[in-house]
């Protein structure tokens, strides 16, 4: 497990999946919501007997607290992780046992899309082969600096990208 043993911590950029944490945010506070909702409404129960049980209010509210695990796992955790090696990938599922290290040697280059969503390694000049990244996981703000570190890392030594 390359990912828990970490030799030189400070030669390393880590991209979480900060961006796309923000809609789960906001999911497990809609859902908190509901079930507060339906456990205010219980008070009134004896007025109109037609409202929802407050018993109710658990499925929204469990429901609240997993999505919220969800996100903050997401704030938490790494997405990209450039080191001296190469590039560490970490996919949405189980990303320990799925974690994928592209080394710097096995890139010829690297280019970005006009509005910085996606990240594309080419493994050769001919642009044959390589490995299409998604960067709306990352914050728009940070996008720019992984662009950066990227294209810089696989830039040869004299040429500037500035």
């Amino acid at each position: 497990m390359m990912a828990a043993n970490i030799q030189a911590p400070e030669k390393e950029l880590r991209f979480t999946r900060s961006g796309q944490a923000g809609l789960f945010w906001v999911g497990a506070a809609v859902l908190a919501t509901i079930g507060i909702t339906l456990l205010a409404t219980a008070i009134y129960r004896d007025i109109n007997p037609s409202l929802p049980h407050p018993a109710w209010a658990m499925v929204p509210l469990l429901m609240a607290v997993a999505v919220a695990r969800v996100a903050a796992g997401l704030t938490r955790h790494a997405y990209l992780i450039l080191t001296p090696l190469g590039i560490e990938i970490f996919p949405f599922f189980r990303p320990a046992d799925g974690m994928r290290l592209v080394m710097w040697q096995e890139l010829n280059h690297a280019e970005v899309d006009k509005n910085t969503t996606r990240l594309t390694l080419h493994h050769d000049a001919g642009k044959t082969s390589g490995i299409h990244l998604s960067l709306t996981p990352i914050r728009a703000d940070r996008r720019s600096l992984l662009a950066k570190a990227v294209i810089g890392r696989l830039s040869p030594p004299g040429t500037d990208d500035r």
